[in-house]
């Protein structure tokens, strides 16, 4: 009778330890995914734009103009859509995560300068040192070796505020 209750107990132990380390394995799986989404908070919605000369984002050359920047699809952070006010012209661009060196006190976007040739290089949300740093394009990378890097800093407005 005492050792059918010591077994019991003892399977009952087994049982709990491989609960116990299931249920570590499974956080240790899914801590990083949350970790991860935390990470990327950078750009959140709608920013509007008033760009005062012709510039490049990512593959695409784009006039002078207002526009709104989003990120194409929630899912996927690494592509953003840059389309005119009027909705004639847009682009998609690829982007990887930037840290701000401060925490901008407005929205902005940062554009690299060569010569007269501007590149969308990053943006920031206000209050969020995270951001959006623009993947070069094969176009910038040739002509940035030829130049030097000055930045234009243009500012940027949440979808609905007024200034645009």
């Amino acid at each position: 009778m005492f050792t059918g209750n010591f077994q019991k107990t003892e399977t009952r132990k087994r049982q709990t330890s491989v609960q116990q380390f299931l249920s570590i394995l499974v956080l240790a799986i899914f801590a990083p995914t949350v970790l991860v989404s935390d990470a990327h908070a950078q750009i959140v919605g709608d920013l509007d734009v008033d760009i005062p000369f012709q510039f490049h984002a990512g593959n695409a050359k784009l006039p002078a103009g207002k526009y709104r920047i989003h990120r194409l699809n929630e899912s996927d952070l690494t592509v953003m859509e840059i389309s005119s006010a009027d909705g004639s012209t847009s682009a998609l661009f690829e982007v990887q995560d930037a840290e701000a060196n401060g925490t901008p006190a407005k929205s902005e976007l940062i554009f690299n300068k060569y010569g007269n040739r501007y590149f969308l290089a990053k943006l920031f949300d206000e209050g969020n040192r995270s951001g959006s740093q623009v993947v070069e394009s094969r176009y910038e990378k040739r002509i940035s070796q030829a130049a030097s890097e000055p930045q234009a800093h243009v500012t940027a407005h949440r979808s609905g505020q007024q200034g645009i």
